[in-house]
């Protein structure tokens, strides 16, 4: 078994029923979520949609190996409705993303998957729920924490706790 940290986020659509379809479809395919963030509102960058992100860390137990998770990622990905546009012009909004931040400490640097993440040390949106569930884990490569990492993040963007209205 491997512990995994996942980054879900939302900008189209009940952005809400897609982070929760996407943890079902984790638990279906990929493994069993121990342990949960809470969600965070974004603003959206580099995006003509200007509706803000949800995010949300989950930190995974998988008997998968790295790339195998990746194809079970993807997939969750496609059932949920997300399009991947291969025009090379940025952004787009999507029912659900989920990106592979860690695969333990293991680093992974193959076609189609690079772990850890290689931007997640820039962007607050996955730091601060990050930190949340598990402010000491040490990024295997900049040998930092989480806690250490969002603490110098020169990300503007506010992450705020989501607001539910219920």
């Amino acid at each position: 078994m491997e512990t995994c940290y996942l980054l879900l986020g939302s900008n189209a659509g009940d952005r809400l029923k897609y982070l929760h379809l996407a943890t079902e479809a984790i638990q279906l395919f990929a493994g069993r979520i121990i342990q949960y963030s809470s969600i965070y509102e974004t603003e959206s960058w580099g995006f003509e949609d200007r509706t803000p992100f949800l995010n949300q860390v989950v930190e995974v137990q998988t008997d998968l190996m790295a790339d195998e998770l990746m194809k079970k990622i993807l997939f969750a990905e496609m059932e949920l409705g997300r399009l991947r546009l291969n025009n090379g012009e940025g952004y787009s909004a999507r029912t659900i993303d989920i990106d592979l931040l860690f695969y333990g400490h293991h680093i992974v640097n193959q076609p189609g998957l690079i772990v850890p993440h290689p931007r997640l040390h820039q962007r607050k949106f996955t730091l601060v729920p990050m930190v949340e569930i598990a402010p000491g884990f040490i990024h295997p490569i900049l040998r930092k924490s989480m806690a250490e990492l969002e603490s110098s993040c020169p990300d503007p963007l506010k992450v705020v706790k989501f607001r539910y209205n219920n």
